[in-house]
């Protein structure tokens, strides 16, 4: 890059070369295997996730019902206003 020192405007410039991301195409092709496996491979554990989901739900509802049922229900909860 080069600048004008008087008027600190760019005269020219040139862009950095970027390096490739293979060597060749069989590189570049194992690559794309392997990210294909990798997103079959998550989105199978989302699938398995979202078919437990209900049961974990499940079970949650349930601990909080029990929850709720061994604790006394003491009234309306004291609010800061309401001790002003």
């Amino acid at each position: 890059m080069k600048v004008d020192v008087s008027t600190q405007g760019v005269i020219s410039h040139t862009a950095p070369v970027k390096p490739r991301m293979f060597a060749d195409m069989e590189e570049a092709a194992r690559a794309m295997k392997e990210q294909d496996i990798r997103r079959e491979s998550i989105f199978r554990q989302s699938v398995d996730a979202q078919k437990h989901a209900s049961e974990l739900l499940e079970k949650k509802f349930q601990e909080a019902v029990k929850k709720a049922k061994e604790s006394p229900d003491t009234g309306k909860p004291i609010r800061d206003f309401d001790l002003d």
